[in-house]
């Protein structure tokens, strides 16, 4: 690792912090030393003991959004316990463990705030990359304090592993919150999963608990078995084969569709029943073609989804810790997160990246 970078002395604020941060469009972090808001009337400070790598954490360190402002640390699937709190704080007491995801601040008075749609708020806070409520830029997970309202963290369940909960607080919310807002959701439902990665594979794990039918739409063959015989799917197509997708047309109630890269709709269409819904959560650049006439004859609907709101986060990881749902994952030490990184970009991890942030990170802190 390199030298430690600084910041300047305007920007110090009352909580200091240390991480790793990238400085430029290279994507590649070093040791940072920087400070967070000081901790308020209704903050808690966590010590961040498991953070997630997630692939929008490649997108924003890498700055392929165009909007990335540097130095920057990523990271937003955080699992930390609380280690100070606010005077005017209820929720959380010192030593509870608890999660932190995409946002960690809104308005919490538009119209999508009071129904529970903080992620929908045009004022929210994103985690990293974002302006906190004193005007500081926000920083991530991979680092060893932060600083939240109570608001915007969870419980974690009691017994819940710790490491493989943290991609929940991103994957897990990302793929619960569509299927919840959209009603697929009950049993004996047949719910489409495009694509078998990070958010697939948790997507799989909540439908079967939900006594749903899954068929996984796949362009990789060998993922078959993973699919069927450990996931519990019940059918699997390869979206290239088109004979296959003509043996699954009509069959599905919803389908989410988790792929980021360029793809046909079109052919995932023609899967719905009449009425059906194709729900969008991977980022697709560049847009695709609207497939209207298979969507206007079948009745069929295409909509969008980010993560959920808190309520809705705490309903998931509630969920999830009753019926043994976690990410499947490789835990890193810090000191090889720019190789993950890496990985990640070639879509060569199973099926999540967690760094163990509270035993490792002396490993990059030049202090050590």
């Amino acid at each position: 690792m390199a030298n430690p970078i600084s910041i300047p002395a305007q920007e110090v604020h009352k909580t200091p912090a240390f991480g790793l941060a990238a400085t430029d469009s290279s994507g590649i972090v070093s040791p940072f030393h920087f400070s967070r808001r000081a901790n308020g009337d209704h903050d808690i400070t966590l010590k961040i003991l498991y953070c997630g790598i997630c692939h929008g954490d490649v997108h924003f360190l890498r700055n392929e959004m165009g909007h990335t402002t540097y130095p920057m640390v990523a990271g937003h699937e955080i699992v930390g316990e609380v280690i100070k709190v606010g005077r005017s704080v209820t929720k959380f007491k010192i030593g509870d463990i608890v999660g932190v995801g995409p946002i960690c601040g809104s308005c919490r008075s538009c119209s999508n705030c009071s129904q529970g749609w903080e992620s929908y708020c045009p004022e929210k806070i994103f985690t990293y990359s974002g302006y906190d409520y004193d005007g500081s830029r926000t920083q991530g997970g991979y680092s060893d304090k932060t600083v939240v309202d109570e608001h915007f963290a969870i419980k974690i369940p009691q017994g819940m592993p710790l490491d493989s909960a943290a991609p929940l607080l991103c994957a897990g919310i990302t793929v619960y919150s569509p299927m919840k807002f959209h009603g697929l959701c009950q049993p004996g439902q047949h719910l489409g999963v495009v694509g078998l990665g990070g958010l697939g594979h948790v997507a799989v794990k909540f439908a079967k608990a939900l006594e749903m039918k899954v068929t996984v739409i796949s362009t990789s063959p060998g993922k078959k078995k993973e699919a069927l015989e450990r996931l519990g799917a019940d059918v699997f197509l390869l979206s290239n084969d088109p004979q296959q997708l003509q043996e699954g047309k009509d069959t599905l109630d919803g389908i989410i569709d988790t792929v980021a890269g360029p793809h046909s709709l079109e052919p995932l269409a023609d899967l719905l029943k009449t009425g059906g819904k194709l729900i969008i959560v991977g980022a697709l650049f560049p847009p695709p073609e609207l497939p209207i006439r298979p969507m206007m004859m079948g009745r069929r609907m295409i909509a969008g989804s980010a993560a959920g709101g808190m309520g809705e986060t705490q309903e998931m990881i509630d969920l999830a810790a009753k019926h043994n749902i976690t990410a499947d994952i490789e835990v890193i030490p810090m000191d090889y997160v720019n190789t993950a990184l890496d990985r990640v970009a070639k879509n060569d991890v199973k099926y999540r990246f967690v760094i163990d942030v509270a035993n490792t990170i002396h490993k990059v802190s030049p202090d050590s």
